[in-house]
């Protein structure tokens, strides 16, 4: 690939170092094979949070890896506009037009491991690309959406709010872009997958 996109969460909070090292050792081998490495932190890994997330951190930077914790950067193929973000929370105030400006003369990617749609949406970005959600890890067969929507504490939140959008995974679009979550492979708050695969994606962004 072109680049590889890490969204956070690479290990569960409280996990002692033998455990921690893991997705270190896997960045790792992506650098030394020559793979352009970008990475967000999660709630899980969060940048300040412990001695441990602030060794996994510098270790994860002495891979070569791009730790984008409210960084911008470009690609050398192709004009690509990278923007990285290490939220746990938003802010009523949350507006990321105070921080960056969206290129318009490249395609733009914003990697954040929390899904913000609305706001997002109004950032702008041609792609967001996101994690957190694990797809709501239990999905109801005949697409009838997550059992529990663990970001607004709502049980079945397709069939009782059928004109609400659930932010649970997939493909979402607004004016000019598309923001993409990944079911990715955790397994919490609870260690049982349904109708949910985890996942690594393969993306193809083609021209026009």
């Amino acid at each position: 690939p072109d680049m590889v996109a890490v969204l956070g969460d690479m290990y569960s909070r409280g996990s002692e170092w033998e455990l921690v090292s893991k997705p270190v050792e896997l960045i790792q081998e992506l650098t030394d094979s020559g793979y352009t490495v970008y990475f967000v932190t999660g709630d899980h890994d969060y940048y300040g949070e412990s001695v441990i997330s602030k060794r996994y951190i510098e270790a994860v930077k002495n891979t070569g890896a791009h730790v984008l914790d409210y960084k911008c950067e470009y690609t050398e193929r192709n004009r690509v506009q990278i923007i990285g973000i290490d939220n746990v929370v938003y802010s009523p105030t949350f507006d990321l037009t105070n921080e960056f400006a969206v290129d318009r003369g490249c395609y733009s990617i914003l990697l954040a491991h929390i899904p913000n749609y609305e706001d997002f949406a109004q950032f702008g970005t041609d792609l967001t690309l996101c994690a957190d959600t694990h797809g709501d890890m239990i999905q109801l067969p005949f697409d009838l959406g997550p059992v529990y929507d663990a970001s607004r504490n709502h049980w079945f939140p397709q069939i009782t709010s059928p004109d609400e959008t659930v932010y649970d995974k997939g493909i979402f679009e607004y004016s000019g872009g598309n923001m993409f979550i990944t079911s990715g492979i955790g397994a919490s708050p609870v260690p049982i997958r349904f109708n949910n695969r985890p996942e690594v994606v393969i993306m193809d962004i083609e021209p026009k």
